[in-house]
């Protein structure tokens, strides 16, 4: 009978403690889901960070130097065009209004800070799809208006 009672008192024992140390309190069980969070969170922002690390990768040598002189080219062809522009403006018997002048001298400048724009980033390298998105966008906009100079739209 002892044999029984201490089996008993042993299992009472055993079956307590298990359920005790086996269930957790609702904020030791808000903790752990605090922390899972906390880990996704992380997880998620060295996922983001690698993602932007691939996205900004730099010119290798070869094509940043395909790209130079195709945006050299262009950009002496834009000059070409304003010094012809110019040229008109300054005519004996054609009298462009100040405002050609105006517009000629605006389309300079924006070609030499494409030139500038060009020789910075050759310089950083930073970011080389973003730069030659911007950079193409920006050149063909100034041939636009280039090409559409004497074009009145009024």
């Amino acid at each position: 009978m002892k044999k029984i009672l201490f089996t008993i008192a042993v299992a009472i024992t055993f079956t307590t403690g298990t359920i005790l140390t086996g269930c957790q309190s609702s904020a030791q069980k808000e903790d752990a889901a605090e922390q899972k969070v906390e880990d996704a969170k992380e997880d998620l922002k060295d996922v983001q960070q690698d993602a932007n690390t691939e996205a900004q990768k730099v010119a290798t040598a070869e094509e940043w130097k395909a790209f130079r002189s195709e945006t050299e080219i262009k950009i002496q062809n834009n000059q070409k065009r304003i010094d012809d522009l110019r040229v008109q403006l300054n005519k004996p018997g054609k009298t462009l209004d100040p405002l050609y002048a105006k517009r000629i001298e605006t389309l300079e400048n924006e070609n030499n800070e494409l030139r500038m724009r060009m020789d910075n980033y050759e310089k950083s390298q930073t970011d080389w799809e973003k730069f030659k998105m911007e950079f193409n966008h920006d050149l063909d906009e100034l041939g636009r208006s280039l090409k559409d100079f004497t074009v009145d739209n009024k």
